[in-house]
């Protein structure tokens, strides 16, 4: 059995195209090596190289100029959260297609949003023609001045033109957990201050002038909950859960001042009845984060607020339990309810 002649470095850990291949003096008879996989025509990836969606998205927007990543690819590549049926996972099987357009809210979609996790999420403006290609979901979108930007040469939409894309697919819940992650900023007396995608302010001038795109009817109904400061997803489920059951407003990233005057930072606070919640999750349980929670514990109880912790064991008993244990704290500091 003949050895396969090594691939150059700089293609050699990533997606690329053949006419990359080309350049880098590959020959054909090369690109059909068993250790590359063909997840579309005219791109090739390395089977030894590590899942990137970013590089597997470029490759596929280098082949058309006019082909960019949209909806949940972009949002992906982005950083925004998203429910794990929505997350890209490359196809191992057979050939797949998809070719659909986004559709308003309260209409059914095509079959692939049942499984959209299967395909990249790729788009041309509105003129073109479909994206076609296998484990492509192909789009046409309204494009405006600003839509699109770049990201280390992947073309796709910003972080607020994605948002309201994103609701033309997603549950209300689940764009809300998006949102909150875009505009997410925060200066605390620790850490590194954090710098949202899009200012809260911004993204409500850009759905009030996004008249007649997909999903902007449920984005506008989104952003009436989003808050800045949340941390992670399950702080913003948590939060919704609260509202749902109609208790008092927590906001996040809520200071309690302890007896000193220095400020204990929350990650949901209502100060109107000296309440506060912290979402613990896996990294709570070290030893040296356990001492540091310990002594924050103590500053707010001393400064006479009641604190309930919920971990992802609270969550999974479902709404009923969580909202029952931050009830008994509120009725506890005053609430009458």
């Amino acid at each position: 059995m003949s050895r396969l002649q090594p691939l150059p470095e700089q293609i050699g850990a990533r997606p690329f195209t053949l006419t990359e291949a080309a350049l880098a003096g590959i020959p054909a008879s090369r690109l059909l090596g068993g250790d590359l996989h063909l997840p579309s025509r005219g791109i090739r990836v390395p089977k030894s190289c590590k899942h990137s969606l970013h590089a597997l998205a470029r490759s596929h927007t280098q082949l058309d100029e006019d082909t960019f990543a949209s909806l949940m690819t972009a949002a992906e590549v982005l950083g925004v959260p998203l429910p794990p049926w929505a997350q890209f996972r490359p196809d191992d099987g057979g050939p797949v297609t998809a070719v659909v357009e986004p559709v308003p809210w309260g209409k059914k979609s095509g079959p692939h949003f049942r499984e959209p996790g299967r395909f990249l999420h790729l788009s041309r403006r509105n003129a073109g023609t479909l994206p076609r290609r296998r484990g492509v979901a192909g789009h046409r979108l309204r494009i405006r001045d600003g839509d699109i930007i770049s990201v280390d040469g992947l073309l796709l939409t910003s972080p607020a033109r994605t948002w309201v894309d994103l609701g033309s697919v997603l549950p209300l819940e689940d764009l809300i957990v998006a949102g909150d992650a875009i505009v997410s900023e925060h200066a605390r007396t620790f850490g590194t201050p954090r710098v949202a995608m899009v200012p809260l302010p911004e993204l409500r001038t850009f759905v009030a002038n996004a008249n007649g795109i997909h999903g902007v009817r449920k984005a506008r109904i989104a952003l009436e909950s989003l808050r800045a400061g949340v941390d992670s997803p399950r702080e913003t489920v948590l939060r919704l859960m609260l509202d749902d059951a109609g208790l008092p407003e927590f906001l996040p990233n809520f200071p309690v001042d302890d007896i000193l005057g220095r400020p204990v930072w929350t990650d949901l606070g209502c100060a109107r009845f000296r309440t506060c919640i912290e979402y613990e999750g896996l990294h709570h349980l070290t030893p040296e984060q356990q001492a540091l929670d310990a002594y924050r514990d103590q500053r707010v109880a001393d400064s006479g607020w009641r604190q309930v912790k919920i971990n992802r064991i609270d969550m999974a008993y479902g709404a009923g339990w969580v909202v029952t244990r931050v009830k008994q704290a509120l009725r506890k500091q005053g609430w009458q309810r």
